[in-house]
C-alpha cells in the first residue's frame, strides 16, 4: 500500500544535451489536480498519484520546453476539467486533447475550442479493449464528429488495431495521431504484424505518430536501445507525421495482480532529460529535430 506521503512526479536527472529549438512542444502529458477539485471516474482500471500544473512547469524548464499539449487520461472519465485546469494555468502555451462521448453537445466541443482543445482521444490500450469491430465503430463515429471542425482523433491502441482501421484512416477527412508508438512491443522487431501498416499510414501523411512513452514498448530501461530502429523507421517514412511527448507524470495503468482500480498506483520514475536525449539518436538531423519538436505541433494543435 502507498502511504499518504505519495512520491512527487518524476523531475529530469539528466540535463538536455542538443539544443532544443524554439516553440518546442511537448505533445503527451497529463494533469491529476487534487482528487476532492476533480474526482476519479467511478469505472477507471487504475488511480494515478497526483501530478500539478506547478510540477510541470518545472519539467518543461528544465527540459527547455515552451509548449505543451495535455491528454485527458482514462481515469476521468469524459470530465475535461483536469486537463482545462492544467491548460489554463500553462495559458497559450498550452492544447488539450479531450475525451468525449454521444452526451457531450456541440455547444460543449465549441466551448473546448474556444479554451484550446484540438483533439479528441479514443482509449482502447488502458481498457483492453481488442476487438475490431469496436475499434472501427468507436473510430468512425469520432471522424464524423470531428471533420467539421478539423479536429484530429488521436488513440492509444495496439498495432493489431491499426491495421484493422488502416482503410478507415486512409479516408479520414481528419488525420489520426497514434499514441506511443503506435503500441508496438520492441522486443518483436521491425517484421512484427501491423507494424508496416504504421509506418505506411505515418508515409501516407494521413496519420501522425507520437514517438513517446518508449519505456512502454521496451524493457531496456533506462536507453531504451531496442527503440532507435522504430523510431528510425517512422521518422524515415514522414518526418512530417511525427511528434514527441514525454508521457509525463508516466502513470501505470497496467493490470497488477492484486492492486484494485481504486488502490493507488505509484508513478513510474522516469529520467525525462534521459528520454529527451534519445530524440539526438533516433533524429541526428537537427532540422528534423526542429520539424518533430517545433513545427509538427505547431501545425497539428494550432499554435
Amino acid at each position: 500500500m502507498t502511504d499518504k506521503a505519495r512520491a512527487k512526479p518524476s523531475q529530469p536527472a539528466t540535463q538536455v544535451n542538443f539544443d532544443v529549438p524554439p516553440h518546442a512542444c511537448d505533445c503527451h502529458t497529463h494533469i491529476h489536480g487534487d482528487v476532492e477539485k476533480f474526482p476519479f471516474f467511478a469505472g477507471r482500471v487504475y488511480t494515478p498519484e497526483p501530478a500539478s500544473p506547478e510540477e510541470m512547469a518545472a519539467l518543461h524548464k528544465a527540459l527547455h520546453i515552451e509548449r505543451v499539449v495535455i491528454i485527458t487520461p482514462s481515469v476521468y472519465g469524459t470530465d475535461n476539467s483536469s486537463t482545462l485546469f492544467g491548460m489554463k494555468a500553462r495559458g497559450a502555451t498550452a492544447r488539450g486533447v479531450a475525451v468525449i462521448d454521444d452526451k457531450t453537445t456541440e455547444a460543449q466541443l465549441d466551448a473546448m475550442r474556444a479554451d484550446g482543445f484540438r483533439g479528441i482521444r479514443i482509449n482502447l490500450a488502458t481498457g483492453g479493449i481488442s476487438d475490431p469491430n469496436v475499434g472501427r465503430a468507436r473510430f468512425t463515429a469520432a471522424v464524423e464528429r470531428m471533420k467539421s471542425r478539423g479536429w484530429h482523433v488521436q488513440l492509444y491502441t495496439t498495432l493489431p488495431m491499426i491495421s484493422a482501421i488502416k482503410d478507415l484512416v486512409l479516408a479520414a477527412p481528419v488525420p489520426a495521431v497514434f499514441d506511443h508508438f503506435g503500441g508496438l512491443e520492441a522486443s518483436l522487431g521491425l517484421e512484427q504484424p501491423g507494424f508496416s501498416d504504421l509506418v505506411a499510414l505515418v508515409k501516407s501523411g494521413r496519420a501522425y505518430v507520437k514517438i513517446s512513452g518508449a519505456y512502454r514498448s521496451s524493457k531496456l530501461v533506462p536507453e531504451y536501445q531496442d527503440m532507435v530502429p522504430f523510431a528510425q523507421a517512422l521518422i524515415a517514412a514522414n518526418a512530417d507525421r511525427i511528434v514527441w511527448g514525454t508521457d509525463w507524470p508516466h502513470p501505470d495503468s497496467s493490470h497488477v495482480e492484486g492492486r484494485k482500480a481504486t488502490d493507488i498506483a505509484p508513478l513510474y520514475n522516469i529520467d525525462d532529460g534521459r528520454l529527451l536525449n534519445q530524440l539526438l539518436v533516433w533524429a541526428p538531423d537537427a532540422d528534423v529535430r526542429r520539424k518533430i519538436l517545433g513545427d509538427n505541433p505547431a501545425r497539428l494543435y494550432g499554435f
